[in-house]
């Protein structure tokens, strides 16, 4: 799940994150109709989004896990999700940044048991299976 991006409802995504923040924006389809949320949902993506859910991998030794704060260049965020990847052979995870240090590269710190650890912003899904043509 989490090398696919996949949110976990209650870590990654839950009812205080909009789609907007948690990049599942097509899941919306605001041309479809009224629903509940849709005013808001419509002033957000006019006014753009404060935060937004990203990949890491970590940099410094260590597994930046759920709940753990996250210290970036422009304000604070929050580690989502977080554990060693056996496919990529390192450590990697999700967390919510503030969204001017959402980009590729951009180096936080994660902080794990009272010590900061770097962690660096990476492009998601980490892992895309091979799709084989039978």
């Amino acid at each position: 799940r989490l090398e696919a991006k996949m949110a976990l409802y209650g870590n990654d995504i839950d009812d205080t994150v909009t789609p907007w923040e948690a990049d599942l924006g097509w899941i919306v389809k605001m041309k479809k109709g009224d629903f509940v949320g849709r005013d808001a949902l419509a002033a957000q993506k006019a006014e753009g989004i404060r935060r937004k859910l990203v990949g890491f991998e970590m940099v410094d030794r260590g597994i930046a896990r759920h709940g753990y704060p996250a210290k970036a260049p422009h304000g604070e965020g929050i580690v989502t999700s977080g554990t060693h990847s056996p496919t990529l052979g390192k450590p990697i995870g999700l967390a919510m940044l503030p969204v001017d240090d959402t980009a590729v590269g951009t180096e936080f710190d994660a902080e794990i048991r009272g010590r900061a650890a770097k962690a660096r912003v990476a492009p998601t899904p980490f892992y895309k299976r091979n799709k084989e043509v039978a």
